[in-house]
């Protein structure tokens, strides 16, 4: 289903400039020019997003996201203007914007923020949503869209702790394996925290550089350096009133992490190029995935940060050990991807139920919902069947096609000759060595295709090629 946005600008021009560009990029778009349009808009339909210039003819931007934080919560809103100012920006954030841009208007700038502004809109779903979508929430719990609450033992505990902790203004370390679900958790907290009102802002330090750490964290002063042509606002400074988020925090180098010790621990920063500190009044979420206590021991990470960030720590779960909650989390999947697809695929047979709870989840939930997606994309009927499912499951026989009988890779020997046998069991040979070099390799398959001695287009054909069931 195509996200909906909503232009507002008094500059026909613009708005009509914007609304094409959008339309290309698959999004739906309505243009309006004042801000009585607006709630008659808003009114008629609803929209994912809003684009606000700041200054309009009969209100300006700031009433505009005043209105539609209070009537409609449920939607994003950017601001525009031609004017640079700092302390509306901040303003603005603090009022529920996701961002503030500056005109000129650069495409993939706009792009890039309504994309981050669409996947990170901190709103709530009421418990009918949840029930809805097939998920369980548990009372006095309150979710992030994202957030699905499991009924395995390793779940019961992970939103007790979340319960424990999102009323205080603790410092929280979130431990646990790449695609787990840390940012979701840490949404969670911020939603049922007194800063539940207050901006959420995420920050992937893994892509960091030196370079641009301070900036990044900071903000910085028009001219502060070679290439700074207007302020910037740092995401310390975007998170002040509310919750900031450090994904992959473990990634950061030493000197990186220098910078951050004095912010962390004195909660004040200084923008690149100012003499003027700015307090800071927020709630720090960080998550790893790496062992910060082997990191250091082996040097590469300052115990001292490590102790400021420590209040209070929470592992989540990696996917395998949540037993049954990953049919939950399918259910979940599915219900969006239908959406999505505006498909009404009803579930999945019990031959997929079983290969989804067998199967190891290396990438966890992140995988999970990829999966789900791929397979509801290729089913036709009303249940998934085990023949759309991708080879990383290994069932030599899975693949059943629609209104057939199960297929095998070896034939029998009643109805083939014996130059037929030896050519599937060949390809029986190969499919199985390819697979358990997968399997060794955790389904790299750069990895893979060097220890096969073949190129990697060589291998991802030959995949194709077995998963498609050709020569069967």
């Amino acid at each position: 289903m195509k996200k909906k946005i909503l232009i507002v600008d008094d500059e026909i021009s613009i708005g009509l400039l914007l609304s094409k560009f959008l339309a290309k990029k698959g999004f739906e778009v309505s243009n309006v020019t004042s801000g009585k349009k607006v709630l008659q808009a808003l009114e008629k339909e609803r929209f994912d997003l809003v684009l606000c210039d700041y200054r309009l003819g009969d209100t300006d931007g700031k009433e505009i996201l005043i209105y539609i934080k209070e009537n409609h919560p449920n939607t994003g809103v950017i601001i525009i203007t031609g004017y640079s100012d700092i302390k509306l920006a901040v303003e603005l954030i603090k009022l529920g914007a996701y961002d503030y841009i500056v005109k000129p208007l650069y495409p993939d700038e706009i792009l890039n923020t309504i994309n981050k502004a669409l996947e990170a809109q901190g709103v709530l779903k009421s418990p009918k949503d949840f029930e809805d979508t097939g998920c369980h929430s548990i009372s006095n719990v309150q979710n992030s869209p994202a957030y699905i609450n499991g009924e395995s033992a390793a779940s019961v505990l992970l939103l007790k702790q979340i319960q424990l902790i999102a009323p205080t203004g603790y410092t929280v370390i979130l431990t646990g394996k790449s695609g787990t679900g840390k940012e979701c958790v840490a949404k969670t907290i911020h939603l049922n925290s007194s800063r539940s009102e207050q901006p959420f802002i995420a920050m992937d330090c893994g892509s960091l550089t030196k370079d641009l750490a301070a900036s990044e964290f900071f903000g910085h002063e028009k001219g502060a350096f070679t290439g700074a042509t207007f302020t910037k606002i740092g995401h310390f400074e975007q998170a002040n009133g509310g919750t900031l988020f450090l994904d992959e925090i473990g990634n950061l180098s030493y000197e990186i992490q220098a910078t951050l010790l004095r912010a962390v621990q004195e909660r004040k920063i200084k923008r690149i190029g100012s003499t003027k500190e700015i307090d800071l009044d927020m709630r720090l979420i960080v998550a790893t995935n790496e062992n910060l206590q082997e990191a250091i021991q082996k040097g590469t990470f300052r115990e001292d940060l490590y102790h400021r960030f420590n209040e209070f720590s929470i592992h989540v779960p990696a996917l395998k050990d949540r037993d049954n909650d990953i049919l939950i989390f399918a259910e979940h999947f599915l219900a969006t991807v239908n959406q999505e697809l505006n498909k009404k695929i009803k579930g999945f047979s019990d031959e997929v139920k079983k290969c989804l709870l067998a199967y190891s989840w290396p990438g966890n939930v992140r995988e999970l919902k990829n999966v789900i997606r791929r397979i509801a994309l290729l089913t036709d009927g009303d249940w998934i069947e085990p023949h759309v499912l991708p080879l990383e499951f290994g069932m030599i026989d899975y693949r059943n096609k629609p209104n057939d009988k199960k297929v095998t890779l070896l034939p029998t020997a009643s109805n083939q000759d014996k130059s037929i046998n030896l050519r599937h069991a060949a390809k029986e040979a190969e499919y199985n060595t390819i697979l358990e070099v997968l399997k060794a390799v955790n389904f790299n398959k750069t990895k893979a295709a060097k220890i096969l001695n073949i190129d990697r287009k060589t291998l991802y054909n030959k995949i194709k090629f077995i998963d498609a069931g050709e020569g069967i």
